[in-house]
């Protein structure tokens, strides 16, 4: 099976250069080379396993699940849900962050649980509200009692059905997902490639506010040559305090207590609602980074509604307006007891706000706008 981004050939990173996408240094404009671990590097048959198994349905309790189920080509790589739908239409906690240059992410999932794509590919066929699989046997099972299966990761990995491995798997699939980046958006053009032209007035407006007042670039970062657009942290912006507010302390001891018990992260963290918005403390034990989530990349942000990891902001004006209230909906509410350092009021007029959106919408690449066909935001 060849899916259809293979068959466009998008952004695969062997083909950047044939696709006629502005490229500097092996990337296209605006990032950097793509890093290739070197205990996986890449390969055409390789990448061609790994889109096939992103798709495959099959690995999945009811047949309907894949990687390209939360993460489709149409939607730019997410599901515009609030949050994702699993096997047997089961919710989870967590908003689908797009893969799009994912391949750059330090780590992984929004409280950053795992470390490369490689680890992050093995998760989700056996969460409970994702796959559903019992185990990675049954994954394994599917893939040695399929011949083009067989056959495929014999001409990748030299083995015989019997001797395909979750670690081959995870491989093949984190090589694919290398090759799905995008830049040279018009803020690239602008920036990068000397064409002054590139973005709107009010565009180039929204980027001092970003620069400036808006203080966005200091997480979401821009620098001389590449802009990825996130800084591979993680920060408490407010988004979600509500829901555990005044129940921190009961919620982070009991998960502690259930963690230390074997409780696992991945199927706690997306089955229990309280225990999600714990963010990075559920991974690092540390009070300080309750409430703290992975600053996500802008780039095509303008496809990739609904916005932040319980896409409860639905607009990149909604967005916009968050940030303006110190990391609330709302100007009168309550401030999160663990908001981040400098994260308060930012008193941008309604042009600013407006200027800063056009700003947002100019890193979209026309690569992906191309191949994106649904933006709307799915009811659950």
């Amino acid at each position: 099976m060849t899916s259809l981004c293979t068959c466009r050939s998008i952004a695969l990173w062997v083909l950047i250069t044939a696709a006629g996408i502005p490229a500097v240094n092996g990337a296209p404009l605006g990032l950097p080379p793509v890093p290739i671990p070197a205990d996986n590097p890449q390969s055409p048959a390789k990448i061609r396993l790994g889109d096939r198994l992103f798709h495959e349905a099959r690995f999945s309790s009811d047949g309907k699940v894949s990687c390209s189920t939360c993460h489709a080509e149409d939607k730019a790589f997410t599901d515009h849900r609030r949050v994702s739908r699993g096997h047997n239409g089961l919710l989870g906690t967590r908003n689908a962050p797009t893969v799009i240059n994912s391949a750059y992410m330090q780590t992984l999932f929004w409280d950053g649980r795992e470390p490369d794509l490689e680890g992050q590919s093995k998760q989700p066929p056996v969460n409970p509200v994702e796959g559903g699989l019992p185990d990675h046997e049954a994954l394994l099972e599917i893939i040695r009692n399929d011949p083009a299966y067989v056959k495929a990761f014999k001409e990748v990995y030299g083995v015989e059905a019997a001797d395909i491995t979750i670690d081959q798997y995870a491989d093949a699939i984190a090589s694919f997902e290398r090759t799905i980046i995008a830049g040279d958006s018009p803020f690239d053009r602008y920036q990068y490639g000397g064409d002054k032209s590139a973005m709107s007035e009010a565009a180039i407006r929204g980027l001092a506010v970003f620069r400036g007042q808006g203080r966005c670039v200091s997480c979401h970062v821009i620098e001389q040559t590449q802009a990825l657009f996130t800084d591979n942290r993680f920060h408490n912006i407010g988004v979600g305090f509500k829901n555990i507010q005044g129940r921190v302390g009961e919620i982070a001891g009991e998960f502690i207590k259930a963690k230390n018990a074997g409780a696992d992260v991945d199927k706690t963290v997306l089955s229990d609602p309280d225990a999600s918005e714990l963010g990075r403390f559920a991974v690092s034990e540390d009070i300080n980074t309750v409430g703290a989530f992975k600053t996500a990349t802008l780039r095509n942000i303008e496809l990739t509604a609904p916005y932040m990891h319980d896409g409860s902001q639905k607009t990149l004006e909604d967005m916009v307006s968050f940030y303006n209230n110190g990391g609330r909906v709302n100007a009168d509410d309550p401030f999160s007891l663990f908001l981040s350092g400098g994260i308060r009021p930012l008193n941008l007029s309604e042009q600013q706000k407006s200027d800063l959106v056009e700003f947002l919408k100019a890193l979209t690449s026309p690569s992906i706008a191309r191949q994106t066909t649904s933006t709307g935001i799915v009811t659950q």
